[in-house]
């Protein structure tokens, strides 16, 4: 954890992209993207594979993201290119994406748990970003 510009972060998850389909892939319609976890213990990993009607930044289709909750997301986005957002992909969880350095990188602020996030990523509810047909 570390604070910058008196915006405190902490590391949440690696995204990194692929080509290759894996087991328990949920999908994205919003986004042509599917995404599947990883069989990690130190760190959270998602792989994000793109569909061809993808509209996401070619770098975050191409290259590995981390992504850091924050304390204040408007404040960490000020004066940033941002790429994707601010929106709301499941409820009470905020993301944008800046470009920092030539890397996109993940911002998320939410009082949700880490259950609960990944919880409601994998069954769809309460999820615009990977909902499920009624």
């Amino acid at each position: 954890m570390f604070e910058r510009d008196g915006v405190t972060y902490e590391f949440h998850h690696l995204g990194i992209p692929t080509d290759q389909p894996r087991e328990g892939e949920r999908y994205s319609a919003l986004y042509d993207m599917y995404t599947s976890d990883a069989d990690s213990e130190l760190l959270h990993v998602q792989y994000h594979r793109y569909g061809p009607a993808s509209t996401l930044h070619a770098l975050m289709r191409s290259l590995p993201h981390p992504a850091f909750k924050v304390s204040d997301l408007e404040r960490a986005i000020q004066g940033k290119e941002v790429v994707l957002g601010p929106y709301e992909p499941i409820d009470d969880y905020r993301v944008a994406v800046i470009i920092d350095g030539g890397v996109p990188v993940e911002l998320i602020q939410t009082g949700l748990s880490d259950e609960e996030i990944w919880g409601r990523a994998r069954s769809g509810r309460q999820s615009s970003l990977y909902a499920r047909p009624e």
